[in-house]
């Protein structure tokens, strides 16, 4: 094994789904050796017609103990990544680094009663991986994850959120979570409708969840439009919400990709 190679891992594609004609999951095998802590990310690699390599970073949506690994993808035009990956077929071979990244997780947070998950597009994902492990269920008493999109085609995973209370080991919590959608650029029925940074602004948010955002009893992720999350946290810092850092705890958790 060559130096490089003790770095990543070669997985098999073992499925693809096209949700729409740019958004698309894929699901790998995994490494026996791979670990990581639900809302965590990884460093997936493929190999271009003339041999290089390119390496992006996906959050996982597959659970810490699922034996695969999943992930939610956009196609972006003219990509070096994406274009290349949404070549790849079930068989094809997907790099994986061997060590996961990131600070979204749940640690983040010292306390706080009820768990705030913002999500635009993509970043969805490593929220739904995060409400497949069971800590979640135990450290918070309610649990709002808010999913923005631009059409109402574009909300992935709903089949996902709706088995959620079937899984045994949820039946007793899966009441802690609500589920709020909002779709920008159309009107959908059960949907809001407007970007998250309106919808908190206007108190249209708080309203449809029947929850306030406080520093006292909220703790909020973000995930998803860069736009989003910098608009996001101002208007979280208005109301005394600040970066939860390990040497400050705080109310507000995002993830920066590298």
């Amino acid at each position: 094994m060559t130096a490089s190679e003790e770095k990543y891992s070669r997985q098999t594609l073992l499925d693809v789904q096209p949700l729409t004609p740019s958004l698309f999951t894929l699901r790998t095998t995994r490494d026996a050796g791979f670990r990581f802590r639900a809302g965590q990310f990884a460093r997936l690699g493929v190999v271009k017609a003339d041999g290089s390599t390119v390496w992006r970073a996906y959050s996982m949506v597959s659970s810490p103990f699922d034996e695969f690994l999943e992930f939610f993808s956009i196609v972006v035009p003219g990509g070096e990544f994406t274009s290349e990956l949404s070549r790849l077929q079930v068989g094809d071979s997907l790099l994986v680094d061997r060590q996961a990244f990131g600070y979204l997780t749940l640690d983040r947070f010292v306390d706080g009663r009820d768990l705030w998950l913002l999500s635009t597009g993509t970043g969805i994902a490593p929220f739904l991986s995060i409400l497949q492990d069971f800590e979640v269920w135990e450290k918070f008493d309610r649990i709002m994850l808010v999913y923005s999109v631009r059409e109402a085609k574009e909300l992935a995973y709903q089949q996902l959120l709706a088995e959620l209370p079937q899984r045994e080991y949820l039946a007793e919590v899966a009441h802690k979570l609500q589920f709020i959608s909002t779709v920008t650029r159309e009107q959908h029925p059960g949907s809001l409708h407007g970007r998250i940074t309106q919808l908190i602004e206007n108190g249209e948010l708080e309203r449809a969840a029947g929850v306030e955002l406080s520093p006292e009893h909220s703790r909020v992720m973000l995930c998803g439009n860069p736009q989003m999350i910098d608009d996001t946290r101002a208007l979280l810092k208005q109301r005394g919400m600040n970066l939860s850092l390990s040497r400050r705890p705080g109310q507000v958790a995002v993830e920066t990709y590298w």
